[in-house]
């Protein structure tokens, strides 16, 4: 797998001197051209930078006005529950999304923000920034099911949710073009994501795996219908569908038995 301006190409192909017609895009505000992996890791930043000022530290302390209001907690989505504010409000569905953008410590978002502009840099052009959002979006909201499903009572942050459904996408499309999947180092990857995982404490596995499998779906979406023009809108529709039943799923699961909100996973 060799990546170019125009998405992955074979070895033989990215040497071919082919001429190549760019069309400009926006520049929101600055100059060049933007992706969208750029602005969701400017907006993770911009947010951690937030969470500092209202009292996360570098090292990953988890308190602050925006931590507390924006971190994924199951009881904090069902409402009367008997913990002290702000987990005691009343549906706060929001936690499903915001928790996406929240990380715990300097470590935490730069591991995610490497890792993001590593697989968005190769996958957003070689499908396209709509459906690199679709799935990006619909795998975070995969990924709180997950976690909750697991864990509902342990607050969890971090963009490593949809950051695994952009993986498992690149490795459907990947696959779809025959680019082998061992060869090219994204099993491997994989693998080891997935040890990593099972061997290091306060991971959410839930949400790794939820945000994975919508990525996978999303990949298959992409590469049965995203090439024909007449279908193209069946990917948002598949996107939808899976965000919509995640966050059913989510509501239905965060009750929880919890009795006291522990520590949080990444």
């Amino acid at each position: 797998m060799t990546p170019t301006s125009v998405g992955m190409r074979c070895p033989e192909c990215a040497r071919q001197r082919t001429q190549v017609r760019r069309v400009a895009g926006p520049s929101f505000g600055v100059s060049g051209r933007w992706s969208a992996t750029n602005v969701l890791i400017t907006i993770n930043v911009v947010v951690f930078f937030a969470e500092l000022a209202t009292g996360v530290t570098l090292g990953g302390r988890d308190s602050g006005w925006v931590f507390d209001h924006g971190a994924l907690f199951g009881l904090a989505l069902t409402g009367h529950n008997p913990y002290p504010a702000p987990f005691n409000g009343d549906h706060q569905y929001w936690r499903l999304l915001t928790s996406g953008f929240l990380h715990a410590g300097l470590l935490h978002i730069g591991l995610n923000m490497i890792s993001l502009w590593f697989v968005g840099r190769v996958l957003e052009p070689a499908i396209g920034r709509a459906n690199y959002l679709a799935i990006y979006f619909s795998s975070l909201l995969a990924g709180s099911f997950g976690a909750l499903l697991f864990e509902p009572n342990v607050p969890t942050i971090g963009a490593s949710t949809a950051i695994f459904g952009i993986f498992g996408a690149l490795i459907v499309v990947a696959y779809k073009r025959g680019i082998p999947i061992w060869q090219s180092g994204l099993g491997p990857m994989l693998a080891i994501n997935l040890i990593f995982d099972l061997t290091i404490a306060n991971v959410s596995i839930g949400g790794h795996l939820g945000g994975l499998l919508a990525g996978i779906l999303g990949g298959l979406a992409v590469t049965e219908w995203g090439q024909h023009r007449s279908r193209r809108a069946w990917v948002f529709g598949a996107c939808l569908v899976i965000a919509i039943v995640s966050v059913i799923g989510a509501v239905a699961v965060a009750g929880g038995t919890g009795l006291t909100p522990n520590g949080f996973t990444l």
